[in-house]
This record gives C-alpha cells, structure tokens and sequence, in this order.
C-alpha cells in the first residue's frame, strides 16, 4: 500500500504548522493554488490575499526547529507498516467524509485504512458513566450491525465508546469491524484504561486521528473530532446520554451532514436517557433492534433480538428461568424502572432483610443493578 512520500509529507505538514493555518485557511489555500507544493510558490502579496498580512509572513518564513522535529517524529512513525498520513488528494482518504463541509485536511491513520472506504458505517456514542444496561446495549448493537457488514465508529471514550468497540470486534467480521476517531494524537491512547482496547482495534480495525502525533488529551479536541464520527458514518446511535453531553453534539453535527440519527429509549426517571429522549421528541428514530436501523438505512436485514431489556421478568440475560420464586416475585416488582429498596419491600411485602439478600442474588447473578442511594435496577 503506497505511502506518502517524503517531500509532500514535508508540504502538508509545513502548511498544517504554520501559525496561524488551520482547516478552513488551508483548504482557502488548497482551493486557489491546488497542492501545498503551489501555495508555497506564490508571493507574499498573494498570499495576504487570501489569508491575511500575518499568516502571508508565516508561510513564506523559513521553517524552524520545531517543524524539524515534528517532521522527523512523523517520518519515524510512518516507519511502522500499519501507520498512515492521509491527506485530501490520497484515494485511501474516507470518501464519506469528503462530503461534510469540514473535513480534516490530513488524517493520522493507524490500522486497516481500507475500513474508512469499503463498508458502510455506523457511529455509536454514549455517556462515559453509562450504567451496566447502557453498557450491554451498547456492545449488543455493535456485535450485531458488525455482524452484518457495518464498521461501528465510536471514540475510544470510557463507557459507550468503549462497549461499542467491543461488540464490534466480537463479531469477527474481517470485513467490517471498529473505527475509533481519538481527540489526541495517534501516538497516544487515552484514557490509559483502554490500551488493550486500543490496541485491539488497531490490529482488527483502524484508530484515526487529525491532531499531530504528540498532541495530548486537550478538552476542546474531543468536541472537534465529534465531527468525524459522524462524517465517517451513515448514521449514529446514541445510546445514553445526558441532556448537557457530548453526544449531544455529535448528534447536532450528524444532522448538519445529512445523516441518520438513531436513539435507545430508557426509563423516564434516569438522566442519562433524558438526552436520548430529547433527540426522539426532535425527530431521531427510537429503535429497539439493529434490525430497525438496518431496515431505516435501506441495508440488508436479518433477523435480530431486540438489544433492550427482555419484557419477561422470569428469564435472564441467558433466557435460561428462573428458579427462585422470590427472585422472580422481586423481578416482577421491580419492573424495569429503578426502584429504592423501601418502596420495593412494599410492592413485595418482603422483609428488608430477606429482600436485601435475595437482591443480592440477583446482584451477584447479574439480573439487577445496585445504585447510589439504595435503588436498583433492571439489568438485560
């Protein structure tokens, strides 16, 4: 697979670090002089023409050593058979993303670039403290539309993001795994708690980024490569998220590109749905199944088992029964909204002592949740 060479990696990264140069004033520049090669020909008072006096002098200035030592990390890096720069003029450069009106003038690639053209894809994104069921829908989505042919595009974030690229990789689908669009340079992994993830991805899939190798986790970088998440996809699916998140964004951002939005509904008393259901009052599709966005994309449909929780209160996460009568008795009770530990010894007139340990069977088992301020939940 053909690299960049040497002297055009030298150009785009002369114009990309220049002060005063980001996306829109490079692509400014590409769109009147064509390649960086040309921008770099043309004279000062041509220049400020397009930029400005500032920027004109900077572009045209000799290069420093930082720019020295950037190139020289970058050459060193691209020594590593898996890792690619990709800029606008290179075929292996997401089409798809071509079409939103910010595209990343060059893009760090890590992995299997051929994920980025060949596959239709799908973003899902969620809350960083996702709760266990959120979690579980996340990973079942993912392992399901792998399954079927679509690379899941996520952040690489803990809780959502990192679930999403999880199922994706379960699938085992050679053809169509994981993207993971990362806020820091392609050379970093953050959070550290996903390295393993990380990792993974890289060997089945393939992590992007459009910040320089170094750049570290910086608040404002993360909001920034939202736009790429969705512009990489055909839709995205947000599974919880609260009404001021991150996924909100991206969700905004993917209407501006034109794509599907998707959204899980939950229970009207936890706020990480209450983002969801926002999104559903303003015209997101709710789904219940990856059938239901395989069949809103007009893609190929197989049968599926709805990802949220099941409406027999007597089975678990295995579909296997549920032996104890008490437990089932408790399920029945708890229905599938969180509930304090008081207000379910009334519906069940247990004891607080033997509804504590059965609950805790449960716990153990996986069937409910324990949270903050003795409530539980539900769990898939």
């Amino acid at each position: 697979m053909t690299k960049i060479t040497e002297d055009d990696l030298i150009d785009w990264l002369r114009l990309l670090l220049t002060d005063g140069v980001g996306d829109i004033t490079a692509q400014k520049l590409l769109s009147a002089f064509g390649l960086p090669h040309n921008v770099f020909k043309q004279s000062h008072t041509t220049l400020a023409n397009i930029t400005s006096d500032k920027v004109a002098r900077s572009l045209l200035a000799p290069t420093d050593d930082a720019f020295a030592k950037q190139l020289e990390i970058t050459q060193k890096w691209l020594e590593t058979p898996e890792n690619h720069v990709l800029t606008l003029d290179s075929p292996h450069y997401p089409q798809h993303l071509l079409s939103t009106a910010d595209p990343p003038v060059m893009l760090y690639a890590k992995g299997r670039i051929e994920l980025l053209n060949h596959h239709p894809a799908l973003a899902i994104v969620g809350s960083r403290n996702a709760t266990t069921g959120g979690l579980q829908n996340a990973e079942h989505f993912a392992r399901e539309l792998a399954a079927d042919g679509l690379t899941v595009v996520s952040g690489l974030a803990l809780g959502i993001d990192a679930a999403a690229h999880r199922g994706a990789l379960s699938a085992h689908n050679p053809h169509a795994t994981t993207i993971a669009v990362i806020g820091t340079g392609a050379d970093i992994i953050y959070p550290a708690r996903n390295r393993d993830l990380a990792h993974q991805i890289a060997a089945h899939g393939v992590i992007i980024s459009e910040f320089p190798l170094g750049c570290k986790a910086i608040a404002n970088n993360f909001p920034r490569r939202n736009r790429i998440i969705s512009g990489l996809s055909h839709g995205v699916l947000i599974v919880e998220a609260a009404l001021q998140s991150g996924s909100l964004i991206t969700a905004r951002q993917a209407l501006d590109q034109n794509r599907e939005v998707f959204a899980i509904p939950g229970s009207i008393h936890s706020p990480l749905t209450r983002g969801c259901h926002a999104l559903i009052r303003q015209g997101a599709k709710l789904v219940e199944s990856a059938a239901d966005i395989l069949e809103e994309l007009h893609l190929p449909s197989v049968t599926h088992e709805p990802a949220t929780q099941s409406t027999d209160p007597s089975s678990n996460s295995d579909g296997d029964a549920i032996d104890n009568a008490t437990q089932t008795s408790i399920l029945q009770h708890l229905g599938f909204d969180p509930c304090d530990l008081d207000t379910l010894a009334e519906r069940s007139h247990l004891s607080i002592a033997e509804l504590s340990a059965e609950l805790m069977i449960l716990e153990l088992s996986g069937r409910v949740e324990k949270r903050d301020g003795n409530v539980y939940a539900r769990l898939s």
